[in-house]
């Protein structure tokens, strides 16, 4: 079975880099009239592929997956309905490839610039989630690359409902058909193959949880994009406006639960901390979130506030249980973040826009915010149309990853006959 894996595997990477090579060079109207056929094909599979949830929800309750994967697996029509948007946003995109920039003469008269090129062949790895299985293969195509498509065996029957309308669509358009494969198998030997097949694959991107994206790091021999964990903040200093910092201390926490842009912990400033606990917290009770405070905290909640401990500064909860804690102004908040933050996303509410401007430039965070919601650090919100997955590395790419981070760039030369003296 392992050599049956290895092979299958095999023939998908050379599949999939054959594809790559014909996308590089297909035109953006070739590109658009294929994501426009896979659309079609979604909207007449829309029954078949919620059934094919259905059945996979059905099977994740009676194998008592927890509320977070539950929430990130299900698809309801509204959900289904943003997926197509996603899709019809990356159309309307502006495609990077062949954009060349930097041109500039050489003293030997040759011009030099660079060109946007795609990465390759992408290998995307997830749990839950089905509706990434759409947002990256569009992503991918878009870009000019070909994808490989690994998703979770509790996600398998509404993944492979997906794939089978994007094949459809890719057939139609008289795109390759292998220019977005979904692995068939939810053997866990597919994964080490995927992730350590350089001669096919460009750059693998995890999504999932911690323990995962632990495994690809540490086993990878193909370059990752990637975030461990999403431990976002909200900090609401003191010369916040409190009509602001109630709705989006709520929003930031309750909007969505089991995503990596919720806050998991809420930092407030001494000095406001008095009149802001007790009007969040009942917020909060209402929708049924513990907290878990400092001692400054169970002082002015009360003692059946559950005590932090250090491992709650760390923790990305992605259920109803907040971390809270009183900090004495805008150095200990921001000293707080980058010791216990995931550098996803953190947010500062306030009036003072010289701190808040300290807080930009100091917070070591893939995405900074002044006065919003960390629920918006999402590629569609960004404007990307959708993203195949978030960065808090350095290089190379940070934040949502969109058709950009899906690209690189070569040097270009023209010429006119010069020899190097």
């Amino acid at each position: 079975m392992q050599e049956s894996i290895e092979q299958y595997m095999q023939t998908v990477g050379q599949q999939a880099r054959t594809a790559s090579r014909v996308l590089a060079g297909a035109s953006t109207q070739t590109k658009n009239n294929a994501l426009s056929a896979i659309y079609t094909a979604l909207q007449n599979s829309e029954t078949a592929i919620l059934a094919a949830n259905q059945v996979d929800m059905t099977k994740a309750h009676n194998n008592n997956l927890d509320s977070a994967l539950l929430d990130r697996l299900e698809l309801t029509p509204i959900r289904f309905k943003g997926m197509l948007q996603g899709l019809k946003d990356v159309i309307a995109l502006t495609d990077p490839i062949g954009e060349i920039t930097d041109m500039a003469f050489r003293p030997t008269g040759i011009q030099l610039g660079k060109m946007r090129v795609p990465l390759g062949v992408v290998g995307m790895i997830y749990e839950s989630r089905p509706n990434v299985t759409l947002e990256a293969a569009s992503l991918a195509l878009k870009s000019g690359n070909a994808i490989i498509l690994r998703g979770g065996s509790e996600a398998l029957e509404s993944n492979q409902a997906i794939a089978a309308a994007i094949q459809h669509g890719l057939t139609a358009a008289g795109v390759p058909e292998h220019a977005v494969q979904v692995i068939n198998t939810p053997d866990r030997a597919a994964v080490g193959q995927l992730i350590t097949m350089p001669e096919y694959v460009d750059v693998i991107v995890p999504r999932g949880g911690k323990s995962l994206i632990e495994r690809i790091t540490n086993e990878a021999r193909v370059p990752v994009i990637k975030h461990l964990d999403g431990n976002c903040h909200v900090f609401v200093e003191a010369q916040a406006d409190l009509q602001k910092a109630l709705p989006i201390a709520l929003n930031a926490k309750t909007h969505r639960y089991g995503v990596c842009n919720a806050m998991e912990t809420l930092l407030v400033d001494e000095n406001v901390a008095e009149e802001f606990l007790p009007r969040i917290a009942e917020l909060y009770a209402e929708k049924k979130v513990e907290l878990r405070g400092c001692a400054e905290t169970q002082r002015i909640l009360g003692e059946s506030i559950v005590p932090a401990t250090e491992e709650d500064w760390y923790t990305e909860y992605l259920g109803p249980i907040l971390a809270v804690k009183v900090v004495t102004g805008l150095d200990e908040a921001i000293e707080h973040i980058n010791k216990y933050g995931s550098h996803h996303t953190d947010s500062i509410i306030t009036e003072n826009f010289s701190l808040a401007r300290q807080f930009l430039a100091r917070v070591d965070s893939s995405s900074v915010m002044i006065n919003a919601s960390t629920r918006f650090a999402d590629g569609f919100e960004y404007g990307l149309g959708a993203e195949i997955g978030i960065s808090t590395d350095k290089i190379h790419a940070r934040g949502p990853v969109g058709l950009e981070g899906l690209t690189s760039q070569k040097w270009i030369v023209f010429g006119d006959g010069q020899i190097r003296q």
